[in-house]
């Protein structure tokens, strides 16, 4: 999760002054010098290594890639998530965030000093060809990715659109890596989908946070509304796999489901970087009952959200750990057209729990499974089933209605049948009716 800062005259100087004084200039090393004399010598240090490579490397080079060098060598030294954009990627992060670049849908960090997929996005190269949240890339095509940089990595995976990449990946329950060949496309990352299930009841898929996340979903609320005579009695929103996005449109996004109080604060070392966000009462969802599905593909801005409505009480939040990223990177522009994704504070629920490294824990754990019919596969007949069986002579219109219904199942869409054979979903599906039958009960 990130945020992006434009125009700060205060970043751009410090990183223009950066680089001043990485090229030697006599004023700005007098500035670090009173600053401090480590900092002073460290710089010494640094322009003197940069000249004796000038000047005695075998080939010649340029200074420019030796400072791009050496900023991602010094950045990679932070955390997994800091890192420097040259020019040509800082332009497609930008891109990245409405949802439309090329490569192969997979988002990526360092753990354990192991390239490590996130999640893949949904209905993608990478999701379609069985990349799942966990697996370790060991290699991009022949190159190795240990001590390979994020944005390093990054790079090498996308491509123009029709070509191909080979990921080495290692996953548990893998005797040995396995290779993955999959074809580049032009990722197209619908933010929100959604869908009715059984009557009163919606699903919500958030596959991302962008910059039009918060929209998407308001239209998505409308229109489960109108397809259900105008009111929820219960919704399901699955983040699962959603690796995050941008911190606003997390805040929107919880916003719609809490009516007042702290959804997360920030804390960091700068005064901006300690920031508070709390929810409005103004557009406020009604009360309906709702279950939050995650799991360890669910990162950063998915779980500002799990973790606000958890905190709030305002959900159950069930499916297995969530991924653990509790940290906000800055994206400030650099004068060069380059760019710095730059760690700058951690973030915390509502409650005061930090998530970094440790992820928020469901109220009702539950692993993924496949659905299959048991009476199929238990060979159970029922008495429709049997030969010249009668009907039961219903004069309500029942058995049409029947027939009605067994048609519009035939003709359900891909979309549907996925639903139903997702065991999570299927379980919060029943947790919302369990819901709804107690407070019958209880009357």
């Amino acid at each position: 999760m990130f945020k992006i800062i434009k125009g700060k005259r205060v970043a751009l100087l410090l990183a223009s002054l950066c680089v001043v004084a990485v090229l030697g200039v006599v004023a700005v090393q007098k500035q670090c010098a009173a600053e401090g004399g480590n900092d002073y010598e460290s710089i010494e240090l640094f322009t003197d290594v940069l000249a004796i490579v000038k000047k005695s490397y075998v080939e010649e080079v340029d200074t420019k890639k030796l400072i791009y060098g050496a900023i991602n060598g010094m950045l990679a030294s932070l955390d997994p998530h800091s890192s420097f954009m040259p020019p040509d990627m800082y332009k497609e992060m930008k891109i990245d965030t409405k949802g439309s670049f090329g490569g192969l849908g997979i988002e990526i960090t360092i753990k354990d000093g192991l390239l490590t997929v996130i999640s893949p996005i949904e209905d993608t190269p990478a999701f379609r060809a069985g990349i799942k949240a966990g697996d370790q890339i060991l290699k991009i095509e022949d190159r190795f990715t240990k001590d390979m940089t994020i944005m390093d990595a990054v790079k090498r995976m996308r491509g123009p659109k029709g070509t191909k990449v080979t990921l080495t990946i290692m996953r548990e329950g893998f005797d040995k890596p396995k290779e993955f060949t999959l074809v580049r496309d032009t990722i197209q990352v619908k933010s929100v989908r959604f869908r009715s299930m059984d009557q009163g009841y919606g699903y919500i898929r958030i596959a991302q946070f962008q910059e039009k996340t918060d929209d998407d979903l308001v239209k998505a609320l409308k229109a489960l509304k109108e397809e259900n005579g105008g009111e929820l009695r219960g919704l399901v929103l699955d983040l699962r796999n959603d690796p995050g996005g941008l911190l606003d449109q997390a805040v929107k996004v919880a916003d719609h489901f809490i009516e007042d109080g702290l959804i997360v604060y920030t804390e960091g070392r700068e005064r901006e970087s300690r920031m508070q966000f709390s929810a409005r009462k103004l557009g406020t969802e009604p009360n309906y009952p709702m279950v939050v599905l995650i799991n360890s593909g669910s990162a950063s801005a998915s779980e500002i959200v799990a973790g606000a409505l958890q905190d709030h009480k305002r959900a159950v939040v069930m499916g297995t750990q969530s991924f653990g990223k509790g940290s906000v990177q800055t994206i400030i522009p650099l004068s060069d057209e380059s760019g710095l994704r730059l760690t700058t504070a951690r973030y915390f629920t509502p409650g005061g729990r930090s998530i970094q490294a440790k992820g928020i824990t469901p109220d009702i754990v539950v692993e993924r499974a496949e659905i299959q019919s048991t009476e199929k596969m238990e060979g159970h007949i029922r008495e429709k089933d049997l030969e010249n069986h009668f009907d039961s002579g219903a004069q309500d219109g029942s058995d049409k209605k029947q027939k009605g219904t067994d048609k519009s199942a035939s003709t359900a869409s891909k979309a549907d049948e996925q639903l139903k054979s997702d065991y999570q979903v299927m379980r919060a599906l029943d947790l919302l009716k369990g819901w709804e039958i107690l407070k019958t009960i209880s009357k």
